[in-house]
């Protein structure tokens, strides 16, 4: 049964529990330090003892992953074909131009250059993720990436299929903290990433805490959420939309904010009424129980302003009028034709996204974290006359003497 509550007591449900970093930390610390000292060697018995892993090498063979390829149903096919179009489509649109103005003498600009090799994380646990393969390798490939790696715990064939579909060579089966540890500092089999992207279970998460700076990661995530905002609607489709969230993990959260007490008890009931032929019932009641709730607020302002405030993954607003008040959401879904479901598979936008209020300061993941923004910038004679007195000023002011004296020694004075 979904709790309803009152605008007073949103506090409380907002206040994410902590995720056990600390702990997790402290298991994946040794794993971390055994694969950067032993390499293959230690990935290998983490493989074979976590992962099921019966091959001499966490390399998924060429050949499997083309016989996957065979085997994947005319629909299946389809459908990774459409959503990897529309991915790339978006992933254009994200792509920061390269440019040069001239002004004053001083000719700037930026280049954009490609990371040499990424790596994606793609989960296996409960539920197999072909769709992490699409969001996380067609970026890649729009950005330029030469070397696309895919590390998967238990790679099931639809896994396996779509990476070969996507044309992507470098598959390994490894998971948790092992995989990003190989990643971050590379084997002999594994090479080393520039940066790892994808979402984890808790142990990838703290893996990718504790190396972030080694190696370049997306963000460290942790359970998935969406907050919805509706005054009116169908019940259904809210109910739907819940529970399409709350059936990924027990600690996933829904959350609906409405000004309406009709609606609200609509949706609770319609929750139920779902529940009871939900396949994934077992996992979505638990998460409905613990982590969701439906909240009366006061107006659709108050519910921004506490959407706001807790930064959901995913957002869900009844109309576009209430998007310029948006701060804070990973991505967001504008009316009632837009579930959160699309965005997970086929429109285009990314699924990657930031968890945990980290939405506060970044959206999710874009073709512009496989690219370098590189400045350039080439001056004049007359245009280094021009700045040298703010720049041998601000130099001195910080004792850096010598920065002054390359300035004035190419001055005609000099």
């Amino acid at each position: 049964m979904i709790r309803l509550l009152q605008h007073e007591d949103v506090g409380r449900l907002l206040a994410r529990r902590k995720a056990r970093l600390a702990e997790a930390e402290a298991v994946v610390r040794p794993i971390l330090d055994a694969v950067r000292r032993r390499g293959d060697r230690a990935l290998l018995e983490y493989a074979r003892r976590f992962d099921g892993l019966e091959r001499k090498s966490v390399r998924v063979p060429e050949s499997d992953l083309q016989a996957a390829r065979h085997g994947l149903s005319p629909a299946f096919t389809r459908a990774v074909r459409e959503a990897a179009a529309n991915v790339g489509a978006f992933a254009r649109l994200q792509m920061p131009r390269e440019w040069t103005k001239t002004r004053n003498g001083m000719r700037l600009g930026q280049i954009v250059r490609p990371l040499e090799t990424v790596a994606a994380y793609v989960p296996a646990g409960r539920y197999p993720l072909p769709s992490t393969v699409v969001m996380t390798v067609v970026p890649a490939q729009i950005a330029g990436v030469p070397n696309i790696c895919i590390a998967s715990p238990k790679p099931a064939a639809e896994i396996r299929g779509a990476a070969a579909l996507l044309g992507v060579e470098n598959v390994f089966q490894m998971g948790g903290a092992q995989a990003i540890a190989a990643f971050a500092f590379g084997t002999r089999t594994v090479p080393k990433a520039d940066r790892i992207v994808g979402p984890g279970n808790i142990y990838v998460a703290a893996a990718k805490k504790i190396l972030a700076g080694e190696v370049g990661i997306d963000f460290v995530a942790g359970p998935t959420e969406i907050l919805i905002i509706a005054a009116e609607g169908d019940p259904r489709h809210l109910a739907a939309d819940m529970l399409a969230q709350a059936e990924h993990d027990v600690d996933a959260s829904a959350v609906l904010l409405t000004t309406s007490k009709r609606l609200a008890a609509a949706v609770a009931k319609e929750v139920d009424r779902q529940l009871a032929t939900l396949p994934t019932a077992p996992i979505a009641r638990k998460s409905i129980a613990k982590n969701s709730a439906i909240v009366l607020v006061r107006s659709l302002e108050e519910a921004i302003e506490i959407s706001n405030r807790f930064a959901p993954e995913h957002l869900s607003i009844p109309t576009r009028a209430l998007l310029e008040k948006v701060q804070h959401a990973g991505s967001v879904f504008i009316g009632p034709f837009s579930p959160e479901a699309a965005g997970d598979y086929a429109s285009g936008p990314n699924h990657v996204l930031p968890t945990g209020g980290a939405a506060r300061i970044r959206g999710g993941l874009a073709v512009t974290d496989f690219v370098k923004v590189i400045s350039v910038q080439e001056l004049s004679a007359d245009a280094l006359l021009s700045l040298a007195p703010a720049i041998t000023t601000l130099a001195r002011a910080e004792g850096l003497e010598a920065h002054a004296r390359s300035v004035e020694v190419r001055l005609p004075h000099a």
